[in-house]
């Protein structure tokens, strides 16, 4: 055995943890036995394969590029249990002819049930990378979680990432649309009522407080829950204890609480609309859920796999044109992740031949509170992007990345998934220096 395999064989077994040694041409280089255990697969299946199935700008090369370790969590597909979620650490390695080398610890989160159809949040662009791994640390922790975001951004979605991978994943996730809790209706739906308690009680009803015990209780757009019913849930949140209507007997329930919303709660508060301390309560563990035009990176993956939901018969696949993406990436998506996959339901209703053509994507056009359809790109965007280049839409969103960071290229390299040195080359290519 030559020596530097014989040196990172040692390593590899020092390791309790799955641990996985890459070489500088991103090729497996060796796994350990635990690596093997851990993912049920031989190591001479894996020896000198590509690290991803798609390295053209995975995290191993940019390890290689930067030489900064990274610690995160990702979905990797080069392991059996595809669309699963991990937690990822890699470290650059030398090894006694300093040689450079890449090791990586892969962990398998908590596993989701046999039967869990919930479904996956697909993204690779950093700003979704930065997002899953704040979803991944509320997980963790059991505080009350407030999720920020616009509509349509999938935040029930997250919701449910955050109680899959939790602490109380075996208990049940109930969601509380507190859109429709009226004043008559709050105490009855979120505690429950005895039979004879009003009229039309003909059977007492355990309530969403109490069949969420041991699991999440989410309540959706928080911030239209009635004024006059905070207090109430307040108690309940604070002493876990609350009463069914037209009962005496006090009840308990132990629940882990997420909420979201698309409301200023903080202006809210300031304008005597929502009570500051349920604000409090509620916000210990605020997560942004990033808008749909933050992450343009993600458009691609994202309308392949409503176009895959789409194709309902078997063989039916949907394509779309290259114009035909280039005009979904140029819009602003002010409805969001909701919007996009309406826009392609109507897109596959249309085009000819299973291919979308650009005439066969419309927009919603927003005139006052008008809403209408609107097929031409330019028009219903909050700030319209030229249609002119694919380089022209890459140098506007860096622009305003540099603006937002006020030039820091590590910072702007870092949300934008590339390395210092490649944004470098972007930045003399399309003059932006």
């Amino acid at each position: 055995m030559p020596q530097t395999a014989f040196t990172l064989e040692s390593l590899l077994e020092t390791h309790d943890l799955p641990l996985i040694i890459i070489g500088a041409d991103l090729r497996i280089v060796a796994v350990n036995r635990a690596w093997e255990i851990s993912f049920n697969v031989k190591r001479q299946h894996l020896i000198n394969q590509p690290c991803c199935t798609d390295n053209s700008d995975c995290r191993h090369r940019r390890l290689f590029q930067t030489l900064e370790a990274y610690a995160g969590t990702c979905v990797d597909a080069n392991v059996p249990q595809q669309q699963r979620l991990f937690n990822a650490r890699g470290f650059p390695l030398l090894d006694a002819d300093a040689t450079l080398y890449l090791g990586e610890t892969l962990t398998a989160l908590n596993k989701t049930s046999a039967g869990d159809n919930t479904p996956p949040m697909i993204g690779k662009s950093a700003m979704f990378g930065q997002f899953l791994n704040r979803l991944q640390q509320a997980a963790e922790t059991l505080a009350p979680v407030m999720l920020l975001g616009e509509t349509g951004t999938g935040k029930e979605l997250a919701a449910e990432f955050v109680h899959r991978y939790s602490k109380v994943a075996s208990g049940g996730f109930v969601i509380v649309d507190c859109t429709i809790l009226g004043e008559e209706l709050f105490e009855s739906e979120l505690f429950g009522h005895e039979k004879g308690a009003f009229t039309g009680a003909n059977t007492a009803k355990k309530g969403l407080f109490e069949l969420a015990d041991n699991g999440t209780l989410f309540f959706d757009e928080i911030g239209d829950l009635p004024l006059s019913q905070q207090p109430k849930l307040l108690r309940a949140l604070e002493s876990g204890q609350f009463r069914r209507v037209g009962g005496i007997t006090m009840l308990k329930a132990d629940v882990r609480v997420v909420c979201a919303t698309h409301r200023n709660l903080a202006e809210m508060v300031k304008l005597g609309q929502f009570r500051e301390d349920l604000f409090y309560r509620l916000s210990v563990f605020p997560v942004e859920v990033p808008p749909l035009r933050q992450r343009r990176q993600d458009l691609p993956l994202l309308i392949d796999h409503f176009l895959d939901q789409l194709s309902v018969d078997p063989g039916c696949d949907y394509k779309i044109t290259q114009p035909a993406l280039i005009k979904m990436i140029q819009y602003e998506w002010p409805g969001n992740i909701r919007e996009l996959r309406n826009c392609l339901q109507l897109a596959v209703g249309l085009c000819k031949d299973k291919t979308i053509e650009e005439t066969d994507i419309y927009f919603m056009q927003r005139q006052g509170n008008a809403i209408g359809l609107e097929s031409n790109a330019r028009t219903g965007m909050a700030s319209p992007l030229p249609v002119s280049s694919m380089a022209q839409f890459e140098a506007d969103f860096i622009s305003s990345l540099m603006g937002k960071y006020q030039g820091n290229r590590k910072l702007i390299a870092a949300e934008m998934n590339i390395s210092e040195r490649t944004l470098y080359r972007k930045l003399n290519r399309l003059n932006l220096n």
